[in-house]
């Protein structure tokens, strides 16, 4: 299998946890420098990786075929522009860029200069919404009517990053709104009207840490999505309605979990997750426990490796990405 020579910019949370363990693991993949701007933390799983302090290092090694932007939102556009315009490939996190109009001008470049943007938008492959994906498809629930999803957290403090500051493309609904964004619209597509709640709750918050927004779609589909940072006692993940019947679902992908424990993504059992969080189908009079389908990121990333080796459609799409974006802006200006 030939290799795709990777670099990693950035390495806290997104680098360290949602990237370099797949690329690392990946057969298709070299990950070969990552940048880290003032310690060399990732030499100590990754002894092989040269560190460097500049992305412009990247921007210019010819030997380097995919740019991994895992950096606050406010460089994305800059970072992903300049790897475009140095002839990389690029996997940027998501939300893709603070602004429609810098994700449009981004994809425009990526055609000239014939390369690939991959928004990191790893939520489609949860266990959980492969599993809802599944019984749309198969129309177990007959006619959706109501789908409704939150993606709520404790975390009644600020806290001292760039997530809680008043920056472009901060606050939680660029951040877990963005995932939710994309799920809905990619079940469902783009919206008819957006009706939002978006609100400031902790003390003295400069940025939004609560939202709901309501998606409506023609034939009486409605898709709500909320997420906020007070919430102490979570309630259900997914609640979905259809004409034949209701799926409900606890619990969040254990993904997440595992990969902040330090476990790689080619252990046993990746993904599975616990009988106790399986989801409740309720069908006229009977009711059941679902299997959830193992979540496996990989999935996104055996995708940029096909879509770049051998041509193969990018699930998600940049300009997917971009109408998340454009949804945010609509819902802010609601």
């Amino acid at each position: 299998m030939k290799q795709i020579n990777t670099a990693i910019i950035g390495f806290s949370l997104s680098g360290r946890v949602f990237h370099a363990p797949f690329i690392h693991t990946h057969p298709g993949f070299n990950l070969t420098k990552i940048v880290e701007r003032n310690s060399s933390a990732s030499q100590e799983i990754y002894p092989y990786v040269e560190v460097v302090r500049d992305y412009k290092n990247l921007i210019q090694d010819d030997s380097l075929d995919l740019i991994i932007v895992g950096t606050p939102n406010t460089w994305h556009y800059t970072m992903v522009k300049d790897s475009l315009l140095a002839g990389k490939h690029v996997v940027v996190e998501k939300p893709f860029t603070p602004t429609t109009r810098e994700a449009d001008e981004l994809i425009e470049i990526a055609k000239k200069v014939n390369r690939k943007i991959f928004v990191y938008h790893n939520r489609r492959w949860d266990g959980d919404f492969q599993t809802i994906k599944k019984l749309i498809a198969e129309k177990t629930l007959g006619k959706i009517t109501e789908y409704e999803v939150h993606f709520d957290r404790y975390t009644p403090d600020l806290k001292e990053n760039w997530r809680d500051k008043d920056l472009p493309g901060s606050g939680i609904l660029y951040d877990l709104g963005s995932h939710l964004i994309d799920q809905a619209v990619h079940l469902f597509g783009f919206p008819s009207k957006i009706t939002s709640t978006i609100e400031a709750q902790r003390h003295d918050s400069p940025v939004d840490d609560y939202f709901r927004l309501e998606l409506e779609y023609p034939n009486d589909l409605k898709a709500i999505l909320t997420a906020g940072m007070m919430v102490e006692k979570l309630g259900p993940r997914f609640i979905i309605k259809g004409s034949e019947g209701s799926f409900t679902k606890y619990g969040i992908d254990p993904q997440e979990v595992a990969l902040k424990e330090g476990r790689m993504p080619n252990t046993k059992d990746w993904g599975k997750e616990d009988k106790e969080n399986w989801g409740n189908l309720n069908i006229k009079d009977s009711s059941h426990k679902i299997e959830t389908i193992a979540g496996n990121y990989m999935g996104f990333y055996d995708n940029v490796y096909h879509a770049i080796e051998n041509n193969k459609e990018v699930l998600v799409k940049p300009e997917e990405a971009r109408d998340v974006i454009k949804i945010i802006e609509m819902a802010k200006n609601d």
